[in-house]
């Protein structure tokens, strides 16, 4: 009966802690979007928790304001992130596939190398990189915001890890013996049993991309090419005569609704591919 009790208490207590939790992440983000419909002046009367009735007219100015290229930008996130999410994902599941699948006598020193350049940070390698790309004529370009993703550590660590709990080996020779070519299984019959991790990681890569602010800062100087950090972070020169709050906080909401769609379209295969589900036979 005592038992009975202290579980019952572990389980108030819990969903007492999840409801403080969530309450603290989603109380930040009403903040945000009832400040977008407040104007400058009323903003700056201090804090208020009611939304205001100038919601379109920030989202006006917004869209509006030539000097600052906000939808472009977020057309510019979206296709980089996007891009940058999908060639991620599928090439560092190739890779963990080609690592699980096969046996050859350098495997154990690619995966050891693979796992080295995961803690190496990316600011070890900024200045070597931008010499490189600048070399190559492809300063001011998308094309160093995309394909260095290819290559990810993380990911491709995370898809190794999938395949070993959730792909029978079996399965692959299977194929084999029936005659399917080596990239026709992993299209046909790994992809499809890696969709859960593939989703997950997605989330991760797009959302990871469309946060960068580093590198595109580094590589970018077309205002038109510029993504939503980079335009983000030029507010804090913004003449203060002129600086509109109402339209700022609007920014800052607009630039978020991408990863808010991404997530609720993907997030129902985040249990499944975090737990890793599946037995290996």
């Amino acid at each position: 009966m005592m038992k009975k009790g202290h579980n019952r208490f572990r389980s108030i207590l819990a969903h007492i802690v999840l409801v403080v939790l969530a309450f603290l992440c989603l109380f930040f983000f009403y903040i945000l979007i009832v400040n977008a419909t407040r104007s400058h002046s009323e903003l700056q009367k201090g804090f208020s928790a009611l939304p205001g009735t100038h919601f379109l007219d920030n989202l006006k100015n917004v869209v509006n304001d030539g000097s600052f290229p906000m939808v472009r930008g977020i057309l510019n996130s979206l296709f980089i992130s996007a891009a940058s999410a999908a060639i991620c994902t599928y090439f560092s599941s190739l890779t963990a596939y080609g690592l699980y699948a096969y046996n050859f006598k350098l495997k154990k020193v690619a995966f050891t190398f693979i796992m080295a350049i995961l803690v190496m940070p990316t600011q070890v390698t900024a200045m070597g990189f931008l010499r490189l790309i600048t070399n190559m004529g492809m300063y001011d370009s998308w094309v160093p915001l995309i394909v260095p993703s290819i290559a990810s550590p993380a990911v491709f660590y995370f898809m190794y890890s999938y395949l070993q709990s959730s792909l029978p080996i079996s399965l692959v020779e299977a194929a084999r013996i029936d005659g399917s070519g080596e990239f026709r299984t992993f299209n046909k019959i790994v992809i499809p049993i890696m969709k859960p991790a593939i989703a997950v990681q997605a989330i991760f890569t797009f959302v990871g991309s469309w946060n960068n602010y580093f590198v595109p800062a580094l590589v970018i100087q077309s205002k038109q090419k510029m993504t939503v950090p980079i335009l983000i972070a030029t507010l804090r020169g913004a003449d203060y005569m002129n600086f509109d709050m109402g339209k700022i906080y609007m920014m800052i909401t607009v630039a978020i609704v991408p990863i808010v769609l991404v997530y609720l379209l993907l997030s129902r295969f985040i249990i499944s591919g975090v737990t890793l589900g599946g037995v290996k036979e």
